[in-house]
């Protein structure tokens, strides 16, 4: 009979590619902050009726509805009546709550936080999320913490620490800095209501109903803190002009890197690609907005790059250790099997 070969060039052809896609899709996402500042300057230097038309409401609300194109595309498949029956009154409640936090009320902070302060506050204010977010799955979900992951996280903070300490403009909390907090607190809310409640929710249902819905609450929200005319540039030329830049650059590119990347990249790589999106968003900041970060920028980024390797190394100790624990009960079944077969007497003639 014919054995089912493999072809590992080709394996890794795959791996190389899915890594190159992590990557890519980490700096589309670091850079989306620079992107949405970028777009906001250009809209303020070519007012409609003194108006800014290019606002990051209007980029979220255009970008969101433009960004369901590929979701449709990607996940309709999932959106059967027998996958819709098996959810409960809970899986509902809990998609609309996670829409409601990441699709209204995290980006809409976020975007507050930009109107008000620099990307790299908030970029340096947002270190805080990581050992947050270990903290709260312990704490709530009830997972192992992962001392490697937490220690990481802890000295990247520090290391944001050290650059906003170093440049004194910087030093000052206002309504962005505040703003990024509460956005990022929200990010954390989100992603454990997700965790907990949403496991066995198909993956396409999960992403366009929490789109759809929480567009549809922000637009609401938006108008009823700013007024029922806030969206009336919204299809301005400017903004149909430059939304999709935002929209494909960030979104569309952006998701289906990522989502492709994942099939087929390893997760030590994934894990690398994301150490790093900090310090890219820093360098693309200064890159495209000419931000400075102040002096603090070399010795708060060695110290950040140090919270990666060390992340990195915990990492691979408890790969290694997880590896000798096979080892070991491999080792362990041989010998109850040496021993079994020595206790019987007769073998066969």
């Amino acid at each position: 009979m014919a054995q089912a070969t493999t072809n590992p060039q080709a394996d890794t052809s795959k791996v190389v590619m899915g890594a190159l896609l992590v990557w890519a899709a980490v700096i589309i996402y670091a850079s989306s902050n620079s992107i949405v500042s970028l777009l906001a300057n250009i809209g303020r230097e070519n007012p409609v009726m003194g108006r800014n038309a290019v606002s990051l409401c209007n980029l979220l609300f255009l970008g969101s509805l433009i960004s369901l194109v590929p979701m449709v595309f990607m996940f309709w498949r999932d959106w059967t009546m027998e996958n819709l029956r098996k959810l409960s009154r809970k899986d509902w409640g809990v998609l609309t709550l996670s829409a409601i936090l990441s699709s209204a009320l995290t980006p809409a902070l976020f975007f507050i936080a930009l109107d008000y302060t620099t990307v790299t506050n908030v970029v340096l204010i947002g270190r805080i999320e990581p050992p947050l977010f270990l903290l709260a799955t312990v704490l709530i979900l009830g997972e192992k913490l992962d001392p490697w992951a937490l220690a990481a996280g802890i000295v990247a903070l520090f290391g944001a620490v050290v650059i906003f300490l170093m440049n004194g403009a910087a030093i000052e909390f206002g309504k962005g800095e505040i703003a990024t907090i509460f956005a990022t607190l929200s990010f954390i809310a989100s992603t454990i209501v997700t965790r907990l409640g949403l496991r066995g929710v198909p993956l396409g249902i999960f992403s366009i109903y929490r789109t759809v819905l929480g567009t549809i609450i922000y637009y609401f929200l938006a108008l009823y803190l700013y007024g029922p005319n806030h969206f009336q540039d919204l299809f301005q030329p400017i903004v149909l002009k430059w939304v999709w830049v935002y929209a494909i650059i960030v979104i569309i590119v952006g998701q289906f890197s990522w989502n492709i990347g994942l099939k087929h990249a390893r997760s030590g790589d994934v894990s690398l690609a994301t150490s790093f999106s900090p310090v890219a968003a820093l360098i693309i900041a200064m890159v495209l907005l000419g931000e400075d970060p102040g002096p603090g920028l070399v010795p708060g980024g060695l110290v950040i790059l140090s919270a990666i390797a060390i992340g990195q190394f915990g990492r691979l100790r408890a790969k290694a250790a997880e590896k000798r624990a096979e080892e070991e009960r491999r080792k362990h079944d041989m010998d109850k099997a040496m021993e079994a077969e020595g206790r019987v007497n007769f073998k066969g003639a």
